[in-house]
């Protein structure tokens, strides 16, 4: 950036200056389509712009976070952008099966929910990716830049073991990279994030992050409901009726308080 630094995220389209062969300056970051990134109160940090799908990698092992999954799923009905969850590492087949079952909820919302092992067949991810500029995110360990090493051996992206006394992976990407499929089909390589901050998104912008909410959004009896507790919430009403999961409103409220959504709402 010219006389400043960051505001720019992997996946823009700039305006360059060249000083130098194979060198330049950015000088303007035209308007973005979307922009995916995570915040909390004192900070924001981008992950990539210009985005349509977030690739949510996750994996039996090490454990992901169910919690992380929401978050991403929330941000990206934020920003209008196409989510699909990978199910990684399918050649560990006992553990697979736990995980898929723990998933089956979000294929019930009506999210793709794809198995592959990017170690022996990344072939059944490619039709997802056609024609889309892709994200993937996740924890450190689920095999994010594996996916990327299966597509495009060339990339080199390094990875790591994982810690089974800690159930942790090991974190190895330090920056985002955008890596083309082919003409139409790009995707971006992101670090491994334990947290996805959602501080800037606020009462209802985030109960709209949830798409099974949306019948019941502006429902309430009250116009200023939290969803929080209060009498003739209309989620809350929902809930009790079986047609909103108990754990996704569980996790709403978990992901309002965090954020400090349901006391500015």
């Amino acid at each position: 950036m010219r006389g400043k630094k960051g505001g720019a995220a992997c996946g823009d389209q700039v305006k360059i200056q060249l000083t130098t062969s194979g060198q330049g300056v950015i000088e303007t970051i035209f308007p973005r389509s979307a922009l995916l990134y995570r915040s909390d109160a004192y900070r924001e940090k981008l992950i990539a712009a210009n985005v349509t799908q977030i690739v949510i990698v996750v994996a039996a092992v090490p454990s992901f976070s169910e919690e992380l999954i929401n978050r991403c799923l929330a941000a990206a009905e934020n920003q209008r952008i196409k989510a699909l969850i990978v199910l990684n590492k399918t050649d560990l087949t006992e553990p697979t099966r736990a995980a898929a079952a723990s998933l089956a909820i979000y294929r019930e919302l009506g999210y793709p929910v794809l198995q592959v092992s990017a170690k022996t067949d990344i072939a059944p991810l490619m039709p997802y990716l056609q024609g889309h500029l892709s994200v993937l995110v996740g924890q450190s360990g689920m095999g994010k830049s594996t996916v990327i090493n299966a597509f495009i051996p060339t990339a080199e992206r390094a990875t790591s073991g994982i810690s089974i006394a800690l159930d942790t992976g090991r974190h190895t990407t330090t920056h985002a990279r955008l890596y083309h499929l082919d003409e139409n089909s790009h995707i971006i390589d992101s670090p491994g994030m334990q947290e996805f901050g959602l501080n800037h998104i606020d009462g209802e912008e985030l109960a709209w992050g949830f798409i099974e909410f949306h019948p019941y959004i502006g429902q309430c009896k009250f116009n200023n409901c939290r969803h929080a507790g209060e009498p003739g919430c209309a989620l809350a009403q929902a809930t009790q009726e079986g047609k909103i999961s108990r754990r996704r409103f569980d996790f709403y409220h978990k992901l309002a308080a965090s954020s400090g959504a349901t006391s500015r709402a």
